[in-house]
């Protein structure tokens, strides 16, 4: 099998020649540490690795009064061109440089109100210091005047052409613009933050409920613009929605029926879709098997902060859908032995991926690793036949 056909063998819940292996993102921090701030596609190829291409590419639709943000010049990991308009703005200021990172505002601009975030971002990554949602009111406004990301077809199919069956083709469902995750929920807790957003679910229900919907609606249209983009796979999700943050009856009532609506919608556009959840997985199995994704990822593993149990997974949910994860990066790509390596991805293969339907990957991003466990990672999945 070529790279792609393996990879789509085993999202369809099958056998292909050998087990599929990957990593979820290659980091930039990564690639500059490591590989003298080569391209991952370099580092797929000498690590021996299936390859995976990310691409988010929007197009502005020019009869809604839409335009390409032409402040938006250095587009960072996976960001798309951002898309504005007279009554949906950006404006974005340093407000500090020091060693520690740069402290960054993100503005919105509408014609009642701006709505602004500090982000901090030092070289590995960046996370909210100030979110953008500090009033109730505020989602009337996004409401009101957000811009709702349309996909650039033409510019993924031409990527799609360009790599053939070399890599499998990934994307994600769009995010708030500034910060945010794919999934409804993600995105919520990314704008006014995971213990506000908690707190709010019990006092204040309605008001989430109607949050979710405006973040819905806005990834719904996303989501309808897909139809004939030659996407292999697109990521739903994320971490907030994980057990590890929440528990199975916040995610029952204020996750699953948003994200399991955005699952059906995109199956409709004819895309795949994983949903991603990094963190405690186990109480919420068959909640997210039940929404019918064509994957599940990341299936953190105790020693990683998650709770992921492989085989007691593929016993139940592994006949529904492709399990993407388990490996344990922190413990096996760095500080042991290539022998321990080699196990821990048998283990891996022997507890999830024996009937097919698996993709071994490390469970998220990694930072640092040593080149001689990642080769090692990668042959001996290749040894992993059917």
């Amino acid at each position: 099998m070529n790279v792609k056909e393996r990879f789509l063998c085993a999202l369809n819940n099958d056998k292909p020649d050998r087990l599929p292996v990957t990593t979820h993102h290659i980091m930039p921090f990564f690639l500059k540490k490591y590989f003298n701030g080569r391209s991952y596609q370099d580092f797929f190829v000498e690590m021996g690795i299936d390859p995976i291409e990310w691409i988010i590419e929007f197009l502005p639709d020019s009869t809604a009064g839409e335009f390409y943000d032409p402040n938006h010049k250095e587009i960072g990991f996976l960001d798309a061109r951002r898309i504005c308009s007279d009554v949906w703005n950006f404006k974005e200021e340093i407000l500090n440089i020091e060693q520690s990172g740069t402290t960054k505002k993100f503005t919105i601009i509408t014609p009642e109100k701006r709505l602004s975030m500090i982000l901090k971002t030092d070289h590995q990554s960046t996370w909210i210091l100030d979110h953008l949602i500090k009033d109730k009111t505020d989602i009337d406004i996004i409401s009101k005047y957000m811009v709702c990301p349309k996909c650039n077809v033409e510019s993924i199919n031409q990527k799609a052409e360009e790599i053939q069956n070399t890599a499998l083709l990934r994307g994600h469902i769009v995010c708030f613009d500034g910060f945010g995750q794919p999934g409804c929920w993600q995105d919520a807790a990314c704008l006014f933050g995971i213990q506000n957003l908690i707190m709010a679910t019990f006092e204040d229900p309605v008001w989430v409920h109607e949050f979710l919907k405006i973040l819905q609606r806005r990834k719904l249209v996303y989501i309808d613009s897909l139809k004939g983009a030659n996407y292999d796979l697109l990521e739903l999700g994320g971490g907030d929605a994980s057990t590890t943050v929440i528990s199975p009856d916040i995610f029952e009532e204020f996750v699953g029926p948003y994200d399991g609506a955005l699952i059906d919608r995109a199956h409709a556009s004819g895309q795949r879709i994983s949903y991603h959840t990094c963190g405690g997985m186990m109480p919420i199995l068959e909640q997210i098997a039940n929404m019918k994704p064509d994957a599940m990822e990341t299936f953190t593993p105790p020693a990683m902060g998650g709770d992921a149990d492989l085989s007691e997974a593929r016993k139940r949910i592994g006949d529904k859908v492709c399990m993407i994860g388990g490996f344990d990066q922190f413990n096996f790509f760095t500080q042991c032995d290539p022998q321990e390596t080699r196990a821990e991805v048998r283990r891996c293969f022997e507890e999830a991926g024996i009937d097919g339907g698996y993709i071994i990957s490390p469970s998220d991003h990694f930072f640092d690793a040593d080149m001689n466990l990642i080769r090692a990672y990668a042959d001996e999945a290749k040894k992993c036949k059917y």
